[in-house]
């Protein structure tokens, strides 16, 4: 198998490194660091900058505002904007959202938000999980009921990323509670954040970081042109958006943990104890080469759901794969790293003592919800086992 990229690829590259290198991620206003996702710090003003250059969602048909690019090239940008540590989370909404719009929406819908969504002057936050209702989709409770032109809204939602810098959110109600099975009475609206009833309180995660939020909606009155496609069919609706999101989520992970191993590797270099360097314990060698392992399968996983992008058909259980190994890789470097640099590691980066601006000890307290977000490892296990294995669900 041949995993080289054709010319005009490389020549896409090329021109991606380069503007990096006169547009450097670092100078831009930043709303919130890397979580060690892979990227995923919040800079609106990268987004709009990246968005004017039409990178944003390159993939896109030009007419939605993208530039008509393949997977493979999309890939590369991705690649290079984690290789250079850019803030690319908010590009979340574009990887979740606007795939679903464009798949289900109406034509009206397509061209009021996507264009908007590919130059990052709209943000759409994904309003999915409840306090009862995480890795059981279909448990939802949040209700829609018919008024007229209108549709009411009530319900609650949590763990939604970035509600608070959103302008719009996009929810999977229940418009149908007696409908069997469950998932058969899930539609999605799309609506507008400033909606009078809409009440947005902040989660504070362990890194006393807000990245998260709980969504409360009291009465909000929704225009039935808000629903997203069809009347109880957001199930299909939200089962399509986190492959999408589950694929390119994660997608720069093994580059972005590449350049945190060269950082490692680096400090074992120049780092003694007890007259030789580091990098001459066989444990840390031994640690250090098998993450260089997992990085490279971590690669051709990726390399894979990409392929799958380009052959028009969207990955399933091979996003789950990818994002499975991905937020577990991340875990092994944000431990390995910690082990290593033992109590500097959780040094913040505004201590004069702080090793790597503190970025290790910042990875591996957020590493911990890498398993969660986006689906949880044992449910990606899951649809691998009965999709992938075509194995038995009991």
């Amino acid at each position: 198998m041949d995993f080289g990229f054709t010319p005009e690829e490389e020549k896409f590259r090329e021109e991606v490194r380069e503007w990096l290198e006169k547009e450097p991620p670092g100078k831009f206003k930043m709303e919130l660091e890397d979580e060690g996702y892979g990227c995923w710090g919040v800079s609106r003003e990268f987004t709009r900058h990246l968005g004017a250059k039409g990178w944003l969602a390159p993939d896109w048909p030009v007419e939605y505002g993208g530039q008509g690019r393949t997977s493979m090239e999309k890939l590369i940008l991705v690649m290079e904007l984690a290789k250079h540590r850019a803030p690319t989370f908010l590009h979340f909404a574009a990887e979740l959202v606007g795939p679903t719009i464009m798949l289900y929406g109406t034509e009206e819908q397509k061209r009021d938000f996507l264009p908007k969504m590919a130059s990052g002057k709209t943000i759409i936050c994904e309003c999915m999980s409840e306090p009862d209702a995480g890795s059981d989709a279909a448990a939802i409770n949040t209700q829609a009921m018919e008024d007229g032109d209108y549709y009411i809204i009530n319900g609650q939602k949590t763990w939604t990323s970035l509600a608070h810098l959103a302008d719009w959110c996009w929810v999977t109600v229940l418009t149908d509670p007696s409908a069997t099975p469950r998932y058969k009475g899930i539609s999605s609206f799309i609506i507008d954040a400033k909606t009078p009833g809409i009440t947005i309180r902040p989660i504070i995660n362990m890194a006393g970081e807000q990245s998260f939020n709980e969504v409360f909606f009291d009465n909000v009155r929704v225009p039935k042109s808000n629903l997203l496609g069809k009347i109880n069919n957001g199930w299909y609706q939200l089962l399509a958006a986190l492959d999408s999101e589950r694929c390119w989520s994660r997608a720069g992970m093994a580059w972005y943990c590449g350049e945190i191993l060269k950082d490692l590797i680096t400090y074992t270099k120049e780092t003694k104890n007890g007259g030789d360097s580091l990098n001459h314990n066989p444990l840390i060698r031994q640690k250090l080469a098998q993450l260089a392992i997992d990085i490279e399968a971590c690669r051709i996983l990726q390399y894979r759901v990409a392929w799958i992008h380009s052959r028009n058909t969207l990955p399933n259980y091979e996003a789950s794969m990818a994002k499975v190994y991905a937020d577990e890789l991340s875990q092994r470097l944000a431990m390995a790293g910690m082990e290593i640099l033992g109590f500097y590691g959780q040094l913040k980066r505004d201590s004069k003592w702080s090793v790597l601006k503190g970025m290790i000890g910042h990875m591996y307290v957020n590493s911990y919800g890498k398993t969660i977000a986006a689906g949880a490892s044992e449910i990606q296990r899951n649809i691998i086992a009965q999709r992938g294995l075509k194995l038995p669900r009991s």
